[in-house]
C-alpha cells in the first residue's frame, strides 16, 4: 500500500522497554508468508493497533471482544482495528482512532513505533496494517459501544506464551492455524496468528504441542454461519 504514514515518534524511543524496542524493529521488517501477501491491487485497506504495555504481571497486549450478533467477527478477540477511512489519512491514525472507538484508549497516551507489513485476509479481503504501540501512560479502558465490543482486557504475554494456553485451531474449511485459550477468551484466526509471530520474534514462543488439532467451537461457526467461513 502507498502513502503508508511512519511511526509517530520515530526519533524519540526514549522510556521505551528495551524488550519492545528490539520487538518493533524486527517486526517493522518481519517476512509475510506467501499466502498473506496482498495481490496486485490489494484489498479493503484496514489497520489494528498492536498495543504494548506494562502491567502488574509484566507485558501485556490490548485485545477486544467483539459481541456476538455482529456481521462480521461475531464474538472473535481482535487487536482494536478497522477500515482506514480517507479522513483518517493513513493507518496509523485509522488504527489510534479504532482503538479509541472500541476500548476508549486515549492517543495521547500512546506511542507509535512501527508500522509492520500489511498483511491480506483471503477469506474477508482484507489488507490489513498492524501498527505497534507503547502504551506510555495506560488509561482505564472500556467497551467504547455496547453494542460492538462486548469486553475490553490487557493480556499478559506471559499467559499468552504459556504452553498450557496454546493449541491448533482446526476451521470448517480444513484450514489450522494457532489458538490461545486464556481465561475465558478464545483467541483464533487473524489475531492469533499474528500474536503467533509476535510471540517468536520477541522470543518469548515456548515449545508447545502444535500437532493437536481442537475443532472451532460450534457456538463460534454457528455465530459466522449467516456470514463466510470463519477460517482466516
Amino acid at each position: 500500500m502507498t502513502g503508508v504514514d511512519p511511526p509517530a515518534a520515530d526519533g524519540d524511543w526514549s522510556g521505551v522497554p528495551g524488550w519492545l524496542a528490539s520487538l518493533a524493529r524486527s517486526a517493522a521488517t518481519m517476512d509475510v508468508p506467501q499466502a498473506m501477501r496482498p495481490p496486485p491491487g490489494g484489498g479493503r485497506p484496514s489497520a489494528v493497533l498492536i498495543l504494548f504495555g506494562d502491567g502488574p504481571d509484566g507485558p501485556d497486549v490490548l485485545l477486544v471482544q467483539k459481541t456476538p450478533w455482529l456481521r462480521r467477527h461475531a464474538g472473535q478477540p481482535a487487536f482494536p482495528g478497522g477500515a482506514i477511512d480517507q479522513s483518517d489519512g493513513g493507518p496509523v491514525a485509522a488504527a489510534l482512532r479504532e482503538a479509541a472507538e472500541e476500548a476508549r484508549v486515549d492517543p495521547s497516551g500512546v506511542q507509535v513505533l512501527a508500522v509492520l507489513p500489511e498483511l491480506f485476509i483471503p477469506r474477508s479481503g482484507f489488507s490489513v496494517i498492524p501498527v505497534l504501540a507503547w502504551w506510555r501512560r495506560p488509561a482505564p479502558v472500556s467497551p467504547g459501544d455496547p453494542m460492538e465490543i462486548s469486553a475490553v482486557a490487557r493480556i499478559p504475554v506471559s499467559e499468552l506464551a504459556d504452553p498450557a494456553n496454546r493449541l491448533s485451531m482446526r476451521y470448517p474449511s480444513g484450514r489450522a492455524g494457532p489458538a490461545f485459550q486464556v481465561g475465558d477468551m478464545l483467541v483464533w484466526g487473524f489475531t492469533a496468528m499474528l500474536v503467533d509471530r509476535l510471540l517468536a520474534i520477541g522470543g518469548w514462543e515456548r515449545p508447545w504441542d502444535a500437532a493437536t488439532m481442537h475443532d472451532l467451537p460450534p457456538e463460534i461457526v454457528q455465530a459466522a454461519a449467516g456470514g463466510q467461513d470463519p477460517a482466516p
